[in-house]
């Protein structure tokens, strides 16, 4: 149960509020930076055959995007900045854009019966799969109730996800809110379980973004798995 504070001079005691229903500090940005590197660094990773031709133009743009992003706000995301804001989601969608024309690149590659070496399939498939997971944690914690500054101003009463603190407040401290470690969590599960697990979807559009995590996440698992037993036989 919240934690009670009493009024003065008999006054009736009011509850405080947990931290994602409040205003906070802000989280910090290195988390979902340190995912942004390891996105990029994943995707230049992957073999050419199912990278873009100009393999270097996106990872570029992901990297110019992400120092401006920390040069502009490098500790706490508290302050709502519409430059910032357009920022962020701007990196996001890159980094969904190229692993989704990956995904692509690698159906076309499985399907005309390449990559020729397992090893091949299994670095293009595992790096793809890899960062389907950072992406989509960084869409998920870029979205959830307006995003990281809105969350730390406390802009909208209603979550997008549903995390097992909140339903039970008395097994969390009081000033435990949503970071992006819980996003990538729960994208990592419904990548891996292809459906929620301990974090329940609520509104559509997030049931909606799970959903296309976690058909990704399933057809490059069953199309590589598939390719290598059949490179294996």
């Amino acid at each position: 149960m919240a934690d009670e504070v009493h009024g003065e001079g008999g006054n009736p005691p009011h509850v405080m509020q947990p931290a994602w229903k409040r205003r906070t500090r802000g989280e910090h940005r290195w988390p979902a930076a340190a995912a942004v590197v390891v996105a990029i660094v994943l995707q230049l990773m992957l073999p050419n055959p199912v990278v873009p031709q100009a393999r270097y133009v996106l990872p570029v743009l992901e990297v110019v995007l992400l120092v401006g992003l920390v040069a502009g706000n490098p500790f706490r995301i508290d302050g709502e900045s519409a430059a910032l804001r357009i920022g962020g989601l701007i990196l996001t969608g890159l980094v969904v854009l190229a692993n989704a024309w990956s995904v692509v690149l690698l159906v076309g590659e499985l399907v005309a019966g390449r990559p020729e070496t397992p090893a091949q399939l299994l670095i293009g498939g595992g790096g793809i799969w890899l960062i389907n997971v950072l992406a989509f944690a960084l869409v998920y914690w870029e979205l959830d109730r307006g995003g990281p500054a809105a969350r730390a101003n406390a802009v909208r009463d209603l979550p997008d996800f549903l995390f097992v603190q909140m339903q039970n407040p008395d097994f969390a401290p009081r000033d435990w809110e949503p970071a992006f470690v819980d996003y990538l969590y729960l994208s990592f599960t419904n990548a891996t379980a292809f459906s929620p697990t301990d974090v329940m979807p609520l509104s559509r559009w997030a049931k909606m973004t799970m959903t296309v995590q976690a058909a990704v996440a399933l057809l490059v698992v069953v199309l590589v798995v598939a390719r290598a037993i059949n490179a294996l036989s």
